[in-house]
């Protein structure tokens, strides 16, 4: 006692630690089971969020490591012939980094074991490379080598993924076949009127960009190859836009709208994956309830452990407040005791939550052909963590709100007759 006024606790909280530690056997074991459940419940919760946020933001990435911030098309999906002086009126746009073509068609891409179909797309390397993080991805030649001349005889080059690359079987060298269901118009009407088209292209490189969905139907190259191929002027499918800040592209989007004419529009990032991202939100927040429900029912041991603890210093408590306690004091006592523990579970159960998102981003993998991504992100914010403990506190104060009041309308006088 000596010990603990000599360092000036205020004599509710030194009242409360008493009885934490001077109660019956029961009660001791009662703190430390409260304490215990709180622990992995905070622990749970900061894990859980850790991962949601680091597999929303690694989702978010991977797709803007392959697309654009922006992109710029026409609304009935038509070819756009003034692309070019869309990409010269984007990049004098404010807040716009770069912008570049592209031209998509659904392809088949055939290998002498396997045929697949994927989606094609016509791009600048010089462009591509200011806009998406695809020359980094690049396990094998250079992007570059797209833009290499054709000579007589040579094939032009084709970039595909890793994990396609597997499928089809073939190596960069190798060559495979590119096939257009929109050929030359024939003879008849109906589907038989129209020959399939076919070129031979020659992998120059492949590219991993940690999405499978990407990485197994996706394949790059040149823009005028491609307007070649398919036999077209000189136009694009869209203009691509990179910004300097990837949260206001919605700003940018209603900019650049002021000066599109009709039938063109711009769509950013967010609206193109809104689905997506809501979907992830929603399942955040879904995690975050269940998991504080957890916590509940752990603080909830707490109602329990103060009650008894009330019935077991029923005569200290009369003491108390025949000795000058107001009735405020007597329920700050108990208020500090379900706050003390909570306070501990959560000192213990934030590094352990820590700890526990960095033994799943070390040593779990997720299967790549089930998920977006093959490893598991973790990403642990320092506004979910102040949130959690804010949560944390309030339901520890919460629920001791019932018996600190039984324990502060306590009257001395029948407590004394017992």
């Amino acid at each position: 006692m000596t010990r603990l006024r000599s360092i000036s606790l205020p004599y509710e909280l030194w009242m409360s630690l008493r009885y934490m530690r001077s109660g019956r056997r029961g009660i001791a074991l009662g703190v430390w089971v409260s304490v215990g459940g709180v622990t992995i419940g905070i622990a749970a919760l900061i894990a859980t969020l850790g991962v949601m946020t680091g597999f929303s933001e690694e989702i978010r990435d991977k797709i803007l490591g392959t697309n654009a911030h922006v992109i710029i098309g026409d609304a009935s999906g038509a070819d756009m012939a003034s692309y070019r002086d869309i990409i010269e009126q984007a990049e004098a746009t404010p807040h716009v980094l770069a912008a570049a073509p592209f031209l998509l068609r659904q392809v088949l891409l055939a290998s002498e074991s396997q045929t697949l179909g994927v989606v094609l797309r016509g791009i600048d390397p010089a462009g591509e490379s200011r806009i998406s993080d695809l020359p980094k991805n690049m396990i094998d030649g250079e992007l570059s080598a797209l833009a290499t001349p054709v000579r007589v005889g040579e094939r032009p080059g084709i970039v595909v993924g890793r994990e396609l690359a597997v499928r089809l079987g073939i190596f960069t060298g190798d060559e495979v076949h590119v096939i257009s269901p929109v050929g030359k118009g024939g003879a008849g009407p109906g589907v038989l009127s129209t020959t399939p088209k076919i070129r031979k292209f020659r992998v120059v490189g492949l590219f991993d960009s940690g999405m499978l969905e990407y990485d197994t139907a996706l394949v790059y190259i040149h823009l005028s190859d491609a307007q070649a191929f398919f036999n077209l002027p000189d136009v694009a499918s869209g203009v691509q836009v990179k910004a300097d800040d990837l949260f206001a592209t919605d700003r940018l989007v209603k900019e650049i709208t002021t000066w599109l004419a009709p039938p063109l529009i711009a769509r950013d990032w967010m609206e193109m994956n809104r689905n997506l991202f809501a979907a992830l939100r929603m399942e955040k927040t879904m995690m975050f309830i269940v998991l504080v429900l957890i916590v509940l029912v752990a603080s909830l041991n707490m109602v329990s452990l103060l009650t008894m603890t009330v019935v077991e210093k029923t005569r200290e408590i009369a003491i108390l407040k025949a000795m000058g306690a107001t009735t405020d004091s007597i329920m700050r006592i108990f208020m500090l005791e379900g706050l003390v523990i909570s306070g501990v579970g959560l000192l213990l159960g934030l590094p352990l939550g820590i700890a526990i998102c960095a033994l799943l981003q070390k040593f779990y993998t997720l299967p790549g052909d089930v998920y977006y991504i093959n490893h598991l992100p973790v990403h642990v914010l320092p506004g979910d963590v102040a949130f959690v403990a804010a949560a944390a506190i309030m339901i520890g104060l919460l629920v001791t709100l019932y018996p600190s009041r039984q324990a502060a309308k306590l009257d001395p006088v029948e407590a004394f007759r017992q």
